[in-house]
Parts: structure tokens; sequence; C-alpha cells
């Protein structure tokens, strides 16, 4: 329940104006929350001028007062660090530390959701990680030799795939270290959600904390394909009634360093 402090509300407003839902009404000039069409987005903790309002929900002691040097990023740096991410694919023989993976998911915490749905679960996978392996390029193997059994002129595009994972499958077999897949790095976070937007944009703060933190993340579309529909792979990351995969970071320090940014295509800009 969202509550408000009599004691310190002034009757200014601001939590009004801000209330999408239109929760907030201003009665003998106190805020009164009527906590029936709220969502606990949180708009009315964070602009209220006197810190009067509160909710018994979440942890009220994770409220962080407004500073700037604390707060605020140079737009240029942000496009800049932007800009010069890579997907990494060379790890060190490194462990990632705990609360940097914990720093990490805090970033997807924080993502905004669709009605504030809060809606997006993480599985971190580190002592588990030959499990995982084994599972997924079983999984991969076993999609590469079905889909060459049933080949069509419309699935043809996808046979360099199926005998790539084959392939995949097969070296790893032979030598652990030989992992085209997840490539030798210590941990993984697969991030599992009710909505795959909010799922997709909890990962892309989160890969954006990575790099922060001086770690290198890589996308495994290739897990995400190798997860649907088998049983054991979702049941070992224990993904929950409602939710299905959105994305797989993998999550190591690099074992390359990058100099320079890249170029990319014009944007696909349509001014009105």
């Amino acid at each position: 329940m969202m509550k408000v402090d009599n004691e310190k509300c002034i009757g200014c407003g601001q939590c009004v104006k801000d209330c999408f839902p239109k929760d907030i009404e201003i009665i003998n000039g106190k805020a009164k929350i009527n906590n029936v069409a709220c969502f606990k987005c949180g708009h009315c903790i964070a602009v209220c001028p006197k810190d009067a309002i509160s909710t018994d929900e979440y942890d009220m002691t994770e409220v962080k007062n407004y500073n700037k040097d604390e707060f605020s990023l140079e737009a240029d740096k942000l496009l800049n660090f932007i800009k010069f991410r890579r997907t990494i694919r060379q790890f060190k023989d490194k462990e990632v530390e705990e609360e940097k993976l914990a720093k990490i998911i805090e970033a997807g915490r924080f993502t905004q959701t669709g009605s504030n749905m809060q809606d997006v679960s993480y599985t971190v996978i580190r002592k588990g990680m030959e499990k995982l392996k084994a599972l997924t390029f079983e999984s991969l193997k076993n999609i590469g030799q079905y889909m060459l059994a049933n080949l069509t002129p419309e699935t043809a595009v996808y046979k360099r795939y199926a005998e790539m994972w084959i392939d995949m499958e097969k070296a790893y077999k032979e030598n652990p270290k030989n992992d085209k897949l997840f490539f030798n790095a210590p941990a993984v976070i697969v991030v599992t959600a009710n909505s795959e937007v909010n799922g997709a944009l909890a990962s892309s703060n989160m890969e954006l904390m990575t790099n922060a933190l001086g770690l290198g993340t890589f996308f495994s579309g290739f897990f995400v394909r190798a997860a649907q529909g088998n049983k054991e792979i979702m049941d070992f990351i224990g993904l929950k009634d409602g939710k299905s995969i959105v994305t797989c970071m993998i999550i190591g320090y690099p074992a390359v360093k990058y100099l320079r940014t890249t170029p990319r295509k014009k944007a696909d800009v349509n001014w009105k």
C-alpha cells in the first residue's frame, strides 16, 4: 500500500499531477492515495518535495535522494560508451566476482517494465556451467540432425546452422576446451520474463553495467534456440510458469582489447 505522511505533506499537488492512473487526490489540503488504480510505479515517492510518501510493499531504504554529482551523465560520454561496446567471445580464465554479477542484476531490476509488471527473473550459472554446456550442446546437435533429415526448399537456408551445431557438439565432446558456444566463459545469466520487451530492456541495461564493471558479454541466440521446448534445460534454469527465455548473457573478463569504435549503417529515420 502507498501511504502519505500527513505531518510532512504540504498539499502541493505534485504527486497528483504526476500520477498516470489518477489515483491521488488532494483532500483538506493533504494528498490522499486511494490505492485502487495504483500500480506502484513510485512516481509519487520520487516527485514529493517533502519525502512524505512511502510504501510497505518495497524496501524504502533503497530510495536515494538526487544529487547531480552521483546521478548525472554527460550525453557525449554516454554515447561514446555505447559506441565502444563490443560483443566479447574471448574470455580470460578468471572467475567473475559475485558482487559484480549482483550489480549487473541490479541494473536489470531497476529497468522500466510495462505497467510496472517487474516480471523479469534471472538465473545465474557458475558452478553449473558444465551441466549447462552438456545440455545445450546435446540439444543443438539434436536440432541440427532433425533439420538435416527434414530439409525443404524453404528450410535449406538453415542447413549451415544445422551442420555447425553438429560439428560444435562433436568438437566439444572431443575436448571440452573446444567450446564454440560459451567460449569458456565463467558465468551465464539467463534472463526470463512474462513480457519479452521487458526482458530485452532489462538485458540492454545489464549489458551496459557489464561493460562499466570491466567485464564483457555476448547474447547467445544459439542457447535460446537450444532451450526452446527442451524440458531439461528449462528445468535446469528453473523457468517459471508464464515466463519465457528472453536472453542468455555469457559473461567474463575480456581476453581481447579493442582500440576504437566500429562503423555502422546510417540510421533509418523518417522525420515527420
